[in-house]
């Protein structure tokens, strides 16, 4: 009987963990329902509640990682993968969504949309099927297919159906270039410059929402600005390795 018991209680024991190993999954898995309603809203061409909904995806997206290394999930859960489950989401939501939208927007003309959707679902496909997207710093190793942060700038700034097209074709390009791309949370070097710059972008991008992606002038120039340097600051620290590694050594 005791020895029942014991075994009962060694039971209850791995269970907890398992538990709440489980409950971390269930978040990222949440993502997907996210997605289903930007989808809905993209469909009714509800562009100001779509990105509402990728933008909420992108929180989960952002929280369940450093939620899942503080509670062991790989090695609690060895059996399920929460990197499958996040790509699975993340092509959705990163990817299929802002194309969907873009072509069903059609604001940089109908074939130019759909030209533009159908180069962006293609080379992002092949991106995640990469293994080796990630550098020792954390950098991204190319353009690491954030179409739902590039197809919201384009749409809040609209700055013309070619500029459009120049960026989508730039961006597809650099995807399998090695260049490297910022990672704001994880890259240590001018992580508290970098993470500031990523923050004011959101700030922007919930104020554009606000006003229904009619935005004002001002909140449009600084979109496209904060834009460009986390587009860009990557190259740049990879030009100038010792670009704050000063800053890196104390974090």
């Amino acid at each position: 009987m005791t020895t029942a018991v014991n075994q009962h209680s060694t039971r209850r024991k791995v269970t907890a963990p398992q538990a709440k190993a489980f409950s971390v999954h269930l978040l990222t898995a949440s993502g997907s329902f996210l997605a289903f309603l930007s989808l809905v809203a993209a469909s009714e061409m509800r562009w100001t509640a779509m990105f509402w909904w990728l933008g909420l995806a992108l929180f989960v997206d952002g929280i369940d990682g450093p939620i899942a290394r503080k509670l062991q999930v790989r090695e609690v859960l060895p059996t399920w993968s929460g990197d499958m489950l996040d790509n699975i989401i993340d092509y959705v939501t990163y990817v299929l969504i802002p194309a969907f939208a873009l072509y069903q927007s059609g604001f940089m003309g109908e074939g130019l949309s759909f030209l533009s959707a159908a180069i962006i679902v293609i080379t992002s496909a092949i991106y995640y099927a990469d293994t080796g997207i990630k550098t020792k710093e954390n950098f991204f190793k190319g353009f690491p297919v954030v179409w739902n942060m590039i197809v919201f700038t384009l749409f809040v700034t609209q700055p013309g159906e070619w500029i459009s097209l120049a960026a989508v074709i730039l961006s597809a390009v650099l995807t399998f270039a090695p260049i490297h791309f910022l990672h704001p949370v994880r890259v240590k070097r001018l992580r508290a410059i970098n993470l500031t710059v990523f923050l004011v972008w959101c700030l922007l991008g919930v104020v554009a929402l606000l006003q229904d992606l009619d935005a004002h002038m001002a909140v449009k120039a600084g979109i496209a600005a904060t834009a460009v340097y986390l587009y860009i600051i990557g190259a740049i620290m990879q030009i100038f390795p010792k670009l704050g590694a000063v800053g890196a050594r104390d974090a």
